[in-house]
């Protein structure tokens, strides 16, 4: 629990009580019986919560946020004893209070201000409160309640607290940003993580509207997941509100050196001044297109505005789908077709899983696997069947891939997981939930015979459930009423449309697409593979069949994927690939050349292990060094792994560090504490040598692999 902070200047709602909780109240009743959803600790089910408001204060010397929430709630059930609400041990709480809210009043409105949060314009009651932990990616915050407390009451509930780093709230200092000019701070609430932003019922079953007064320091542009903002320059205030409910992971902030370009009538992108240029040049126009393609699908978009905001890259993951204000990280610009593919996938995620949202994370393919068979359904209607049918392969590569890992009896394979008390949700975030999930859906719309049928089915289920919170129940019992012919069909033998082994059988997809539209772009992958690893091996052949400058970018990663997953190669293969395509891989992509790095790690191929050093230093996102260490550390170039580490180490987030160092400590139980504070990427391998051989007793040694450009 972090240690508390100085009271925020204007931005607290309560003048009364202290960090240890007033004296005056009782000690706060046990939390209300378990809530349905295992990974909250909330007492969200006895609760209607119509808004929230956000007074925030942002510190980055201190890496602090100071926040001051205001909850409205109406009882359900007749004098409720406590409320519990989703908090986290980097969140300190500070005092708990009670307002009574004026039946019929409307929600905190989109002016409320500092000042309003200073001085209440009704006296606040403090409240009693207790923290409990819950698991190890939370606790529970108990608050007590008045006695007298009515249901359909509407009352306040205000909440002082301050938060440091957590897994929501990422800090960087200005060295860690592309610009090095000014700190930088982002959140990331997918998908139990914002309860270490805001005390709240972190459920995806709990949705409301929301508002948020926000100071930052001077310089500081702030951006919310809002439908509306206004900036006040005389107090250095923003002000945010958001229209439509979401539920709480879906409460996102960034700020620091961003300005904006316009792109089209509803979309703007939001970057660091040195890589506005590039965001301008790939998405200008084309955002637009996307909005349309998808409206003519699925209705009407009903958020108003699309933008973008690039996001350094300790960003740590590649794209999330916050309304109104796309997250997405700047890695991602150096690969046009991976760009497309990303920010379609956000697009679509404004339909399906921020209007209607699985009411659970145990179904979370309600939201991916719907979003990733209309992203598919954009790129056939702008971009041709082709590109969709490359593109799908390569993911479902990936799925067999990852089956194999797992194993087909495996059970996060199933598209209903059970969520066992005590297991982070996140956990569950794989290519299942995509393309196990992609599959289903698309398994539905061949059921009613035409993908345009399926399309106005979506529709309909989109304007039933918007701004609502779904199960899996839902969404087939409005299939099967939108054609009856199927629901016939189902009454006679349910198990004949296969709904219960589609979403609770481990293993593969019970049935895939028909790719062959994609075989002209397929097909010259499938014949180059072969060249390269039919026996005996016609390296000329091989060579000169296809020139990869001329391929897509998905091309390219199937095929190197293809050579991963026949890794280890005969020697003479990886050698004679290397003569053929390295020089040519150097100037494409990273999501090319880090697949090609891999095939070099994986088959140690000692030649061109310093394009894998090379590569490390001047990549800072955990989507590419991440692999490479794993790959690094499962083989014999441990050691080469934990030099380019400590040689690096200070270029990356503490977050990916930590990482980092539990991937290279396995084996070594634990890693070495050594000191590197003299260690730059400068450092002679002799000294790093000494340091590390010095603090392992000799048991590591970088001489084993000391290879450098």
């Amino acid at each position: 629990m972090a240690a508390p902070a100085p009271r925020p200047p204007g931005l607290c709602c309560c003048r009364k009580g202290s960090a240890a909780g007033p004296e005056a109240p009782p000690a706060p009743p046990p939390p209300p019986e378990p809530p349905p959803d295992v990974a909250s600790a909330s007492s969200s089910q006895l609760f209607s919560l119509r808004h929230l408001h956000l007074g925030l204060e942002l510190r980055p010397e201190a890496r602090a946020l100071a926040g001051c929430l205001v909850l409205e709630l109406c009882a359900l059930r007749p004098q409720p004893r406590a409320l519990v609400l989703d908090v986290h041990p980097a969140l300190h709480v500070l005092s708990a209070a009670y307002r009574r809210a004026a039946a019929g009043e409307a929600p905190c409105s989109f002016a409320f201000s500092p000042a309003e949060a200073a001085s209440p314009p009704c006296a606040a009651c403090p409240l009693g409160f207790r923290v409990d932990p819950f698991t190890d990616y939370g606790s529970s915050l108990t608050v007590s309640l008045p006695a007298a407390l009515q249901p359909h009451q509407p009352f306040q509930i205000i909440v002082r607290y301050t938060t440091a780093d957590g897994p929501a709230i990422w800090w960087l200092d200005p060295e860690l940003t592309y610009g090095n000019a000014k700190p930088f701070v982002f959140t990331q609430g997918h998908s139990v993580c914002n309860r270490s932003f805001f005390p709240c019922f972190d459920t995806p079953a709990v949705k409301c509207t929301y508002s948020a007064t926000v100071k930052a320091p001077a310089g500081i542009q702030v951006l919310m997941s809002a439908t509306q903002s206004t900036y006040l320059e005389e107090e250095g205030v923003y002000q945010f509100y958001m229209e439509y409910p979401v539920p709480a992971y879906l409460v996102a902030l960034v700020a620091g050196d961003l300005i904006y370009a316009d792109i089209g009538p509803r979309s703007r992108v939001w970057a660091e001044p040195c890589l506005l240029p590039t965001a301008i040049s790939k998405l200008s126009g084309i955002v637009e297109r996307w909005l349309t393609a998808a409206e003519s699908l699925y209705g009407p978009y009903i958020w108003g505005r699309y933008d973008i905001v690039f996001l350094p890259p300790s960003f740590p993951i590649v794209a999330m789908e916050n309304p109104c204000l796309t997250f997405i990280i700047s890695s991602i610009l150096e690969s046009d077709e991976f760009l497309i593919i990303d920010v379609i996938h956000e697009v679509a995620h404004s339909w399906f899983g921020n209007a209607v949202t699985n009411a659970t994370w145990e179904e979370m393919w309600l939201s991916e696997g719907l979003a990733t068979y209309a992203q598919r359904r954009i790129t056939t209607e702008t971009y041709g069947a082709a590109f969709t049918c490359l593109e799908t392969a390569f993911r479902l590569d990936a799925l067999h891939r990852q089956m194999k890992l797992l194993g087909e009896d495996n059970p996060v394979s199933k598209l209903q997981v059970k969520l066992e008390p005590g297991v982070n949700p996140s956990n569950l975030m794989n290519l299942f939930t995509y393309e196990k999930g992609y599959c289903f859906v698309y398994y539905l719309s061949q059921l009613c015979g035409d993908p345009r049928h399926f399309d106005s089915f979506l529709r309909a289920y989109i304007e039933k459930y918007k701004f609502t919170s779904v199960v899996a129940q839902d969404l087939l019992d409005s299939f099967l009423n939108f054609f009856p012919e199927l629901k016939e069909q189902c009454v006679e033998s349910k198990a004949g449309l296969e709904f219960e082994r589609w979403l609770n059988a481990t293993g593969p997809p019970l049935a895939e697409p028909d790719l062959s539209q994609g075989s002209s772009l397929t097909r010259p992958v499938e014949t180059l593979f072969k060249l390269w690893t039919t026996e005996p091996l016609d390296s000329v052949a091989a060579a000169s069949s296809v020139d990869l400058t001329k391929w897509r970018t998905f091309q390219t990663v199937l095929f190197l994927d293809r050579l991963l997953d026949g890794s280890p190669l005969p020697h003479e293969v990886i050698k004679k690939l290397s003569e053929c395509y390295s020089s040519q891989l150097d100037s494409m992509n990273a999501e090319i050349r880090i697949r090609w790095l891999q095939i070099v790690v994986r088959n140690d191929y000692y030649p061109d292990l310093y394009k894998v050093r090379r590569f490390l230093e001047n990549q800072m996102s955990r989507m590419y060094t991440i692999p490479l260490y794993e790959d690094l550390c499962t083989g014999t170039l441990k050691s080469f792994a934990l030099e380019i580490f400590y040689q690096t180490q200070n270029q990356l987030h503490p977050n990916l560090r930590k990482t980092i160092q539990q991937i290279l400590s396995q084996g070594l139980n634990p890693l070495p504490a050594i000191d590197t504070t003299a260690v730059t990427t400068d450092t002679p391998a002799m000294v790093l040598e000494d340091k590390v051989s010095e603090a392992t007793n000799g048991a590591i040694s970088l001489r084993d692999v000391n290879v450098s450009a």
